[in-house]
Parts: structure tokens; sequence; C-alpha cells
């Protein structure tokens, strides 16, 4: 990520919610991709590799920089790898599954499209997730809404496939940032060797692929919320003031 420094505190913050969750969609990636192998880009602590190692896949890889207390790992260190997440990350072979979940945020802008690239040469399928504007965070360097990470994953042949929100949504185990912003991005070619896939991508809304949980409004500071409010159509304005006042 950047130079910051992300203390013991910020990954222990990360741990719990990266595990609930991953409890609940790890399986339903198994489902859909039967991945043999995982990697995961900005593994944190590794609690959604764990997931994955628990559920029967052995062969695991997670990446992140410095900055990670080996301690903290729910991998074992030999399945870590040391890097910085601004720079290309290559591997000498091809992942089943690729996942980076609240990563891309933590880097620079001018980062965003080598990062992507970094994710489409590791592997077909991406489990991919970042925070959006006025969500807000420890070190977040560039929030974008899921159409900007969408167009840069399209250029490259990866097709969003909203499979996971839909199913996740209203579950309180699962935070609402992994709710909110998390999609699979498919490799074409290979969407069409997986039916239940293609059927999810074919029911896809290319066009509402930006959406915010009601929990993230719910946990914005009024003034943040009247900030976002000013980027929304009228009519969505009036929603919005109408529920405020039913508190």
């Amino acid at each position: 990520m950047s130079q910051f420094t992300y203390s013991e505190k910020f990954f222990k913050s990360q741990r719990d919610g990266s595990r609930t969750a991953a409890e609940v969609i790890v399986p339903l990636l198994i489902d859909w991709v039967q991945p043999a192998s995982v990697i995961d880009i900005g593994c944190g602590a590794g609690g959604w590799l764990a997931t994955f190692h628990e559920a029967g896949v052995q062969d695991i890889r997670g990446v992140d920089g410095s900055y990670v207390n080996r301690d903290l790992l729910f991998i074992s260190p030999e399945n870590f790898t040391e890097h910085d997440l601004r720079q290309p990350f290559t591997a000498r072979r091809s992942y089943d599954l690729v996942v980076s979940l609240e990563v891309a945020e933590h880097l620079p802008l001018d980062s965003a499209d080598t990062f992507v690239e970094t994710l489409t040469n590791l592997g077909p399928v991406v489990l991919f997730s970042a925070a959006v504007p006025f969500q807000a965070g420890v070190n977040h360097l560039n929030e974008q809404w899921q159409d900007y990470w969408a167009d840069k994953f399209r250029t490259r042949g990866y097709l969003a496939v909203d499979c996971i929100r839909k199913r996740v949504w209203n579950l309180p185990e699962v935070p609402f940032w992994y709710a909110q912003n998390t999609l699979l991005y498919v490799r074409e070619d290979y969407l069409r060797t997986k039916p239940d896939l293609q059927r999810e991508y074919e029911q896809t809304s290319q066009q509402q692929l930006a959406i915010l949980h009601p929990q993230m409004l719910t946990d914005m500071g009024i003034t943040r919320l009247l900030t976002l409010m000013k980027l929304f159509p009228f009519t969505i304005r009036r929603t919005i003031n109408k529920r405020l006042l039913r508190r």
C-alpha cells in the first residue's frame, strides 16, 4: 500500500469482520468456481485464505506489505509473500481464484491500472471489492464507485458478475462494506465454461453496480451525509430527507 504504517490495532479490527464474512461467502465461491488454488492480494492477516483452507483449498498464497505482523496471521507464514502493492506483482503460475477485498482504495490513484493488471494476470476469476466515495476508513487514497473498477476490468476482458451482494445484503455477520462492494470479475472466455456464473452474469445490471448499503448511510456523520446527498438527483435526496425525519 502506501508508505503509511498500519498498526496492530488496525489489523486486529479487521480480523473478526473478515472471518465472519468469509464463512458466508467462501462456500458460494466454492460452488461457483471450485477453486483448487487461491491467491489473496492485500491479504492482511489472511482470514479469507484461512477460510478457503478450512473449506479444502490447500494451495493458498497471501500477498501484502511489510506492515503485516506475522504473529497475527491466520495462515502459515510460509504461505505469505511480502510485496509493495503499489508495484506490479507477478507469479510464475496462474491461480483458480484471485481475491482482493477492500485493498485498492489504500493505493494511490496512479497505481490503479497497475493493480488491476496484477489481479487479472494472476487468474481467470477475481473476487474484488474496494471502498466507495464517502465510505471512510484508515488511509483511503482512492475511493471510487464500482463502475470505475468495472471499466478497468472490462478493458482487460473481465466482466462484472453481481452474484454475491444480493445473497449477503441483509446478513448481520457480513460487514456492510463487503455486502455493498463485492463483485466477481470473470474473464469472458472462462465465463462461457461456467453455466451458473453465466446465468448470474446475464442477471447482472451493469448500469446498477454502484449502490450504497443502508448501514453505510447510518454510520455516516451528518456532514458527510449532506455532502454525499448533493451528488444525488432531487428525488433521491427527498427520499433520504424523509427517512431522516422519521428518526
